[in-house]
């Protein structure tokens, strides 16, 4: 038998554990996911920054805040973050080039200023 995804399920679950342990980085991390995925970009975005407050230093998470603040049109929040992100030690710019929760910043000098400093030197 196929195992049949229910998003509803997953968000309420993780939202219970979230309230028992409101610091579980894991978990906070998974729902912004779930929530972006799922269409709730605003809970998404709230997770996300619940994540860089956990977790200030860690490049994923900023470069997530980024993602949400794209998907929420907030071009200018994004680059920032994403320019955290890299100054953290992010370095996937196959993947940047390619995440479509960035398409929003694609065209930006900012955004080709930063895939250029992450492109390796010849």
């Amino acid at each position: 038998m196929a195992k049949r995804e229910d998003p509803e399920f997953e968000m309420r679950f993780f939202e219970s554990v979230l309230r028992r342990d409101p610091s579980y980085t894991a978990v906070v991390e998974i729902l912004g996911g779930l929530y972006t995925k799922h269409g709730r970009i605003a809970d998404g975005l709230r997770m996300d920054r619940r994540l860089v407050r956990l977790l200030p230093t860690n490049a994923t998470a900023h470069y997530n805040l980024a993602c949400s603040l794209a998907l929420s049109k907030r071009k200018r929040d994004a680059l920032r973050s994403l320019h955290q992100a890299v100054k953290l030690g992010y370095t996937d710019l196959d993947w940047m080039q390619q995440d479509p929760d960035l398409d929003g910043l694609k065209d930006d000098p900012a955004f080709a200023a930063l895939v250029a400093q992450l492109k390796p030197q010849s």
